[in-house]
């Protein structure tokens, strides 16, 4: 497996980022330790997850903190994993927050929620919109110098935000973000192409989209109002079932036939084909979607195949 170095770091990734949130929600431990060795067992070795995963279960989160921390404990394979993990996210206890005070005592409850002394990748996973840029980056300026966390990153940011948090890093001599994990895929391509895009280029970051599968609608499975019913995710996908949805569909079948590939697979090779893109994030709940997921890196799609998936989801 071809690995590649998140920039501005010395981190080695294969090129597709596991999503942790189906750990705890709809894999329970058993399953996801059974999904984590065959992830690994495959080459790759990117893993993330966040701190309040999955708090729409119980309320709080942990649960995939947990659960990952238990399986490198039994695997004795942190040395081999790069992690990455979140704050500021909201649960039912608390609003979004990333203030100096919720970072330090969030990432002590991740470190030892993930039997491990450091973080790869700290991500800011949602701004709260209220807390000084000033005040967040001289927390993470702490817990980098304090090696809890090895580099940090952005999820959901504004781009004014973001262009401020660099601003004030190079004025503080702060650490800067290395990688922006936005909301991107073939059915939601403008607001990464158009606002964030160009701020990729000018900072050097690495990019993880998240939700690369538009939470399994771009897999193909879902083709009639029926399939919406019969999943977790259904409600909040439906709204993809559209005409440029189902364009987007039908691009994707034709130029999955013509490799004899998935769906899901050329989905995830599109993204991958982008030179800004590093490393999709997926999850999986099966070594059948696992395999169409180690397919992407492998396949390769020619220019006419990208024209069609291009016009499909303008």
């Amino acid at each position: 497996m071809k690995k590649v170095t998140i920039k501005n770091t010395d981190l080695e990734i294969a090129p597709i980022n596991f999503g942790g949130n189906v750990f705890g929600w709809t894999l329970d431990e058993k399953e996801s330790f059974n999904i984590l060795n065959k992830f690994t067992e495959g080459g790759f070795n990117f893993i993330d997850t966040a701190d309040t995963y999955s708090w729409w279960v119980n309320g709080k989160g942990g649960q995939s903190e947990e659960i990952i921390g238990k399986w490198m404990k039994e695997r004795k394979n942190r040395q081999d994993i790069v992690l990455a993990t979140k704050v500021g996210s909201e649960t039912k206890e608390h609003g979004f927050d990333i203030s100096k005070k919720h970072i330090l005592k969030s990432v002590d409850e991740s470190l030892k929620r993930l039997g491990t002394d450091h973080i790869d990748l700290y991500y800011t996973h949602f701004d709260d919109n209220k807390t000084p840029v000033e005040e967040t980056l001289s927390a993470y300026d702490e817990i980098v110098k304090a090696g809890k966390v090895r580099y940090i990153a952005a999820s959901n940011v504004s781009p004014e935000r973001l262009i401020e948090s660099f601003e004030v890093a190079e004025k503080n001599n702060f650490p800067k973000y290395v990688a922006l994990q936005p909301h991107y895929n073939l059915v939601e391509r403008e607001k990464f192409e158009t606002e964030y895009a160009p701020l990729v280029e000018k900072f050097g970051l690495s990019v993880f989209p998240y939700w690369s599968l538009a939470a399994g609608f771009l897999t193909g499975k879902y083709r009639t109002e029926e399939d919406f019913e019969t999943t977790a995710r259904g409600g909040g996908i439906k709204k993809y079932f559209d005409d440029k949805g189902k364009a987007v569909l039908a691009a994707l079948d034709k130029v999955s036939e013509k490799h004899q590939s998935q769906p899901a697979t050329v989905a995830l090779a599109w993204l991958l084909a982008n030179p800004l893109i590093t490393a999709p994030i997926v999850s999986a709940t099966s070594e059948r979607q696992l395999q169409t997921i180690f397919d992407a890196p492998k396949l390769e799609l020619d220019s006419e195949d990208l024209e069609i998936l291009n016009q499909a989801s303008k």
